[in-house]
């Protein structure tokens, strides 16, 4: 890939992280994205009318979306949210972002919709204490998540001076900006769901240019990288003409905290969607079960590069760089999917286009994250392969990964949903 390819791709992605502030905003991105290349949305309350050849999306409580190419019975999905750094949310330029419940009156009827609500200005502040009144917190600052995070929006006096606040007491100035911003009044505001964001833009830097800092890279590079993929390999009707499978991508909401939502991984979204799309085709009950056996899902979910000053916290012979590529992750207790045949089939593919690979083992005297790469492949009985993007600050309100990883990344879904009919046809296993 050119330069100026990579730039692209890096300045395509810097827009996308920018426009998602929530996973709210995330979907409504990637459905403008979907929808921008002739995906069409179908609502899981409705009967689907799907036809092979044609591109589809759909959203579950807006804040999870699934995408799929047909070509016939065949799927793959991929997918995306916990524990963050809390200390690194302190002395931070914050704002609010997230979607509002509206009532609207027209001609005598009442209706009710979502609409998704993001101040741009910094509006509230988490301030440190003083050294001064705190001598010994360089010997470990522990944060209180109860009392100490509480953001800083206004001082009484303040608000007590404004009349159109003092009246409605001090919560009605964070909603009257969220009315303004939406262009209503505050008693039409029904309900809320709000999250804390920084203000502060995504922005390539480093002397080189070679990083990416930003929140949220966990997990909007992953999604971001494979939606394009996802795009980019079924944008002209060429490219699935000899596509024997559905490529497919499902972004997760609240992986973080579990997946355990109508919306998360844990939740019937994926398997429903499989079912409908095969049924969609054929009246055969055991076509689910076979094309389901004959998938591949790609959990993609960012991974730790070593940490230069941490050096200690990666087991010796695994040690993920930035620049490395995508790394495939291991565990022998099922926190990740991975086996050998799902790891084969990735470092084939990315062999084949020349594209750097890493992997990744926990230490043994070390906890082991996961994913929801085990759920699915335990829930929908899909081989499963737990892959990601290299990246440091884990889960800080400010995280940084490689420009060169964002292009890796893409390249490898890309080939992944171009070239994984064919080489699987080649494999066995269950003989």
């Amino acid at each position: 890939m050119a330069d100026t390819e990579v730039s692209s791709v890096v300045s395509d992605f810097i827009g996308f992280l920018n426009a998602s502030p929530t996973a709210f905003h995330a979907v409504d991105e990637a459905k403008k994205r979907l929808q921008k290349v002739g995906y069409e949305q179908v609502i899981e309350r409705e009967d689907w009318k799907l036809e092979a050849g044609k591109r589809y999306f759909f959203t579950r409580n807006h804040s999870t979306i699934v995408a799929f190419a047909i070509a016939d019975y065949l799927e793959v999905g991929v997918q995306t949210y916990g524990g963050g750094l809390w200390h690194t949310w302190f002395d931070r330029d914050l704002t609010v972002a997230g979607r509002v419940m509206i009532r609207e009156e027209k001609g005598g009827s009442v209706s009710y919709s979502h609409r998704l609500v993001r101040i741009e200005e910094p509006i509230m502040r988490v301030p440190t204490l003083a050294i001064h009144l705190d001598r010994g917190v360089n010997d470990g600052f522990k944060v209180n998540t109860q009392s100490h995070l509480l953001p800083v929006l206004a001082t009484s006096v303040k608000v007590e001076l404004n009349k159109e606040f003092a009246e409605n007491g001090h919560h009605a100035i964070l909603t009257q900006m969220i009315a303004n911003k939406l262009g209503c009044q505050p008693d039409q505001i029904c309900d809320f769901e709000l999250q804390a964001c920084d203000t502060q833009p995504s922005i390539v830097a480093g002397a080189a240019k070679e990083f990416i800092f930003s929140g949220r890279l966990d997990n909007l590079c992953m999604s971001f990288c494979s939606l394009k993929a996802l795009i980019d390999a079924t944008s002209s009707e060429s490219d699935l003409e000899n596509e024997s499978g559905v490529r497919m991508v499902a972004l997760f909401d609240h992986e973080e905290v579990g997946s355990n939502s109508a919306q998360g991984a844990g939740s019937p979204a994926m398997l429903d969607a499989l079912s409908r799309i095969t049924n969609s085709f054929t009246s055969d009950s055991k076509m689910l079960t076979k094309a389901i056996q004959r998938s591949f899902l790609v959990s993609a979910d960012m991974a730790h590069a070593l940490h230069p000053n941490y050096m200690d916290k990666h087991e010796e012979n695994h040690q993920p760089k930035l620049h490395g590529g995508l790394v495939i992750k291991h565990n022998a207790n099922q926190r990740y999917a991975t086996n050998a045949v799902t790891s084969f089939i990735f470092r084939e593919i990315a062999m084949k286009h020349n594209l750097p690979i890493q992997d990744f083992v926990v230490r043994n005297d070390m906890p082991c994250g996961s994913t929801i790469g085990p759920i699915l492949a335990s829930g929908v009985g899909i081989r499963t392969i737990d892959v990601g993007a290299p990246q440091l600050s884990m889960h800080s309100i400010r995280e940084m990964c490689a420009v060169d990883d964002v292009k890796h990344s893409y390249e490898h879904f890309k080939a992944f949903f171009q070239e994984f009919s064919l080489l699987d046809a080649k494999i066995t296993v269950d003989t």
